[in-house]
């Protein structure tokens, strides 16, 4: 069913998630998330993996300071206000879930939509910039570098995460080539399962 769909409608569905992601509380996420995980580890574990093993980092900065900066009652009272939260503590790994949820939504978008279909889709999605004078061809050809130069970095296990970073700001050195860019046409059965979707958010949030 969602390889049928237009790569523009599976975009929005990633974003609509995202935001449902951030929205839910623990029961809700709990439900939703651990579905997507196995989803995700289903289609692309290689990917999965990296993607939580590459921001360990931020997930354990953000738990550390949403236990350390919000106020509640102390863990270990001995240590007063050196002491982590319960609230903190709390608060932290509800937002550490929703990150780790958002990577692997992110994964399972990866996996059914290969770097082509991604960018056709952002092409399609970026059709209101040719009203302000932008040119979404450039958009296009910009963004089929960005990806090509940022997965290989990404998928890199290699190095650790200073060389990562170094690679990521180092300039490139594009040899002059031309990029195919395939449109998918956007029907009407495209339109009609985004309205749906998009009208089965708006229901759930409110």
């Amino acid at each position: 069913m969602f390889l049928m769909m237009h790569p523009a409608v599976l975009i929005l569905f990633w974003v609509c998630l995202v935001i449902s992601i951030q929205s839910l509380q623990a029961t809700g996420l709990l439900l939703a998330g651990f579905p997507l995980l196995a989803v995700a580890y289903a289609l692309s574990a290689t990917r999965l993996i990296t993607l939580l093993r590459r921001t360990r980092w931020i997930m354990l900065s953000l738990l550390f300071i949403y236990a350390y900066a919000t106020p509640g009652v102390a863990v270990w009272a001995s240590l007063a206000q050196f002491s982590p939260t319960h609230e903190g503590l709390t608060g932290g790994l509800l937002q550490l879930c929703r990150l780790a949820f958002t990577l692997a939504s992110l994964a399972i978008l990866l996996s059914l939509l290969p770097r082509q279909k991604l960018i056709s889709g952002i092409y399609v999605l970026s059709y209101p910039l040719r009203y302000v004078g932008l040119s979404r061809e450039r958009l296009a050809v910009r963004l089929a570098l960005t990806l090509q130069h940022a997965e290989t970095v990404i998928l890199d296990t290699t190095g650790n995460w200073r060389t990562s970073i170094e690679q990521m700001l180092a300039p490139e050195d594009v040899k002059p080539h031309s990029i195919e860019l395939q449109i998918t046409p956007f029907t009407m059965h495209d339109g009609m399962i985004l309205t749906i979707g998009c009208a089965l958010l708006a229901f759930v949030l409110l």
